[in-house]
């Protein structure tokens, strides 16, 4: 072990003084779980189990972090009394880190964190106030795209549809293998979503081709980029204490080419992650080295951008904002939410 490592920390780098180029978030979040619980645990674990994760990264030929400055928030907590407020919580939180001058990577936690965070992305330079702008690349088991989920709108099943509700541009899928009717039918009638469906690209005669167009689609991506990374969209073998675990999902280097072609679309800027659902495994760090693996992939990929000039800080001046009140006001025109 390094003699630098600190406990605590992504990766175990020391905490550092002055501005941050990388900020890792996690966000101990977990209100709508709809079968397996433990995700508000899940930021912490994968943090712990990072310190494990080789620093080395062949794309950049060098040690993590790389030259650059990686900086560990601590655990974001909620306290408002209720979802709504929690959700407005989620976004005060995420703000000030879409000043463009850092790259945020997020550990979650439920999926339920992604519309806030997607809210607090309109502030992004490159968004500037419209989310149509803005790509989803989503990797999950799960479409997401519900309109709700126990008669809870915003729950975590609810995610990518509340962010489409947003006016989110595009939503690119992968790894997807469980769906409700509602949801096929959705991904059928709108043409902002592309769906690359887990039997198509695990097929094992002819995924090979199936999983290159998903890649190719990746390439063409343009403008500002949100990749989130839901675990469970992972072969359940890899992920087994993730929430909802599923098999027949994608394999961990399919998930790594994942992150590696998006970041690397030459024209499309991948301003923030999230890698969400990680549950902490008892017998086996397993899950949570898994999620650690991505994030750091996450990160890696980032640094290129960097380097290759595909990935630059803003030059526009930091804004303070009003606390959101966005969730608490959309509330009251969904039915349902507590």
């Amino acid at each position: 072990m390094d003699e630098f490592f600190v406990e605590g920390q992504f990766l175990g780098l020391p905490p550092t003084e002055g501005n941050a180029d990388v900020v890792i978030l996690p966000l101990a979040f977990e209100l709508t779980t709809s079968y397996g619980t433990g995700t508000a645990e899940g930021p912490l674990a994968c943090i712990e189990a990072s310190g494990q994760v080789e620093l080395y990264d062949p794309l950049l030929s060098a040690d993590l972090p790389a030259g650059v400055t990686i900086r560990t928030e601590n655990a974001w907590q909620g306290t408002a009394g209720d979802l709504m407020g929690q959700l407005d919580e989620l976004v005060d939180h995420a703000k000030p880190w879409y000043s463009g001058h850092q790259f945020p990577l997020f550990l979650g936690g439920e999926h339920g964190i992604l519309p806030p965070i997607i809210q607090a992305a309109r502030h992004h330079p490159l968004v500037n106030g419209d989310l149509s702008k803005l790509t989803i690349v989503q990797i999950d088991a799960h479409a997401d795209l519900r309109e709700s989920l126990d008669d809870e709108p915003f729950s975590h099943a609810c995610a990518a549809s509340r962010s489409l509700d947003l006016g989110v541009g595009a939503l690119l899928q992968a790894g997807i293998r469980a769906c409700s009717r509602q949801e096929i039918a959705l991904i059928n009638s709108d043409d902002r979503i592309t769906t690359f469906f887990a039997k198509d690209t695990q097929h094992p005669h002819s995924g090979a081709s199936s999983w290159n167009q998903w890649l190719e689609s990746l390439n063409t991506i343009s403008g500002p980029v949100h990749l989130t990374l839901d675990i469970d969209g992972l072969d359940g073998a890899l992920v087994p204490a993730t929430g909802t675990p599923v098999p027949g999902g994608l394999s961990f280097w399919q998930v790594i080419e994942t992150i590696e072609a998006v970041f690397a679309a030459p024209n499309a800027t991948i301003i923030s992650a999230d890698v969400n659902e990680i549950v902490a495994q008892e017998d086996t760090p397993l899950t949570q080295f898994t999620a650690a693996c991505l994030a750091t992939k996450a990160v890696a990929c980032h640094i290129l951008a960097r380097q290759e000039g595909r990935w630059r800080p803003s030059n526009a001046e930091r804004q303070e904002h009003p606390k959101s009140t966005f969730f608490k006001e959309w509330s009251k025109t969904t039915p349902s939410s507590n």
